[in-house]
């Protein structure tokens, strides 16, 4: 249960705009991975990308 409660209270995808290969955030934004357990493990990253 406890995974099913912090899966709803957090973000599990996020879109990020993208310009001339430069991450586009205004000044006080940023981009932080929370990791819930007490030990870290291997992740992979999915990408989809749009655009032309």
């Amino acid at each position: 249960m406890p995974a099913q409660i912090r899966t709803a209270l957090t973000c599990t995808t996020l879109a990020l705009p993208f310009r001339g290969g430069r991450l586009l955030l205004g000044t006080w934004q940023a981009v932080y991975l929370w990791e819930h357990r007490a030990q870290g493990q291997h992740r992979q990253l999915s990408l989809h990308l749009l655009g032309e």
